[in-house]
């Protein structure tokens, strides 16, 4: 009783705090629910995503490489689900999706092996993977960090090195002038708030360097963003964010707020939701992704919040999903394609509401490695890696959900959520609360 009682009061304060901070943003009652959704046209950008570490495997000397093998990692790396031979396969799965982007990382640490060199072979294998993704019609999406720096720079400090600015940008500089030609999307740093996080757990920096890589990204993007734009006219560049219910100002505002006048989109990463319910069943357990509670309205939240901070300007969703332990059924019964469908719905709904929401990313395409282990699954297709030396591409009930999704523009005109609007998402407290989102009657 007493645990219970500790986790209602920690609900309200979070639930005040959220209320007390955030009600300026209220401006306006909400639009009523259509009763029809609009589908989101055909300039939207359905897309599919991947990081490079995560899915190429044979991987080189890095950051993370040494992590592995220093044992700081659940499972074992192997060669995750070999993207690196099968680019050509997985980009024909995509393809096949309806997709119209196509979102990778490109390494530094294969195409830098060493100060000052750049690798042919590297850089070709990212010329042939990009060249694949526009013969199948898409537009690449190029992320240029995604926690993962070469070995060498390891051996100078990381992010702890003032120095890690110019070699970062040096290697940025030759990326952009070989790929601005495909014409990518860009992201610069994917999640800077939470590579900061990754490294301090890993031992990369400590918590007195935190404040100095976060300046330190900051102002590399800030340079980069510049360049791009001068050898890719009418680029888009974004950095996205991790959106965080009940903190999401309080985690990531600092770090938009040095980049924000460097910012043509706004890239959100939506993944869980919470409310006084979900929290009075206990805290989140960061370790186990598939027990975190999935609430898939609050992507309609997600997007406000940024809609109210930055009028106008497109809005992306680089990454959504939903993990499942080892590929079996969620204890909650939610199946990946009812979750699909149900968040498509809200951005639908976003959109009808005048955000503007321009494209939306499934993350991902296949199961990969999540960092340490390969438990957690978010493929659309699942692969085993750990038990089928095949490394078979099995696809789940949300390929030919996403595949109706993107010929169709969206879920049906009278589509209807599986899962009620939870109230007062944390999400977005002062908007939920004061003003939430509903079903049509």
């Amino acid at each position: 009783m007493r645990a219970q009682r500790r986790h209602v009061l920690v609900v309200l304060a979070l639930t005040t705090a959220a209320l007390l901070t955030g009600s300026t943003a209220i401006s306006a009652a909400r639009p009523e629910p259509p009763a029809q959704v609009a589908p989101l046209g055909s300039d939207f950008l359905w897309g599919v995503a991947a990081s490079g570490y995560q899915s190429e495997g044979h991987a080189p000397d890095s950051n993370w490489s040494r992590y592995v093998a220093a044992g700081k990692t659940t499972d074992p790396y192997g060669d995750s689900i070999d993207f690196f031979t099968r680019y050509r396969s997985d980009i024909a799965l995509a393809a096949q999706l309806g997709v119209r982007v196509y979102r990778i990382g490109i390494e530094w640490a294969r195409v830098q092996p060493r100060p000052g060199e750049w690798d042919e072979n590297g850089l070709r294998f990212y010329d042939n993977v990009i060249a694949a993704i526009t013969a199948a019609g898409m537009r690449p999406m190029l992320t240029l960090d995604h926690f993962v720096y070469p070995g060498w720079e390891v051996d100078r400090g990381g992010w702890r090195n003032p120095g890690i600015v110019d070699d970062w940008l040096a290697n940025a500089r030759t990326l952009v002038d070989r790929y601005a030609p495909a014409d990518p999307l860009w992201v610069t740093f994917n999640e800077p708030t939470f590579y900061i996080v990754g490294e301090l757990q890993k031992g990369g920096i400590s918590p007195l360097d935190a404040p100095a890589m976060h300046d330190r990204i900051a102002q590399a993007h800030n340079s980069i963003y510049d360049y791009i734009h001068a050898v890719q006219p009418g680029a888009l560049v974004t950095s996205n964010v991790a959106y965080i219910p009940t903190g999401e100002d309080l985690i990531n505002k600092p770090m938009v707020d040095k980049i924000a006048a460097h910012l043509d989109y706004i890239g959100i990463d939506y993944y869980y939701g919470l409310s006084p319910e979900s929290l009075l069943a206990g805290p989140p357990d960061l370790e186990r992704l598939w027990t975190q509670p999935l609430q898939p309205e609050g992507i309609y939240y997600a997007l406000q919040h940024y809609a109210r901070q930055f009028p106008g300007k497109p809005l992306y969703i680089v990454e959504n999903g939903m993990p499942t332990e080892n590929g079996a059924p969620r204890a909650d019964g939610y199946t990946r394609a009812d979750n699909l469908r149900d968040t498509i719905y809200w951005l639908q709904r976003a959109k009808s509401d005048g955000m503007n929401v321009i494209g939306y990313n499934y993350w991902s395409l296949t199961d990969n490695y999540e960092w340490g282990s390969y438990t957690p699954r978010f493929g659309l297709y699942t692969v085993d890696v750990l038990t089928d030396p095949t490394r078979t591409r099995k696809p789940t009930d949300a390929v030919p959900a996403y595949t109706e999704i993107t010929r169709s523009g969206g879920v049906s005109p009278t589509y209807r959520p599986t899962r009620s609007p939870q109230p007062c998402s944390l999400v977005d407290a002062a908007a939920s609360c004061l003003d939430p989102v509903t079903l049509p009657r």
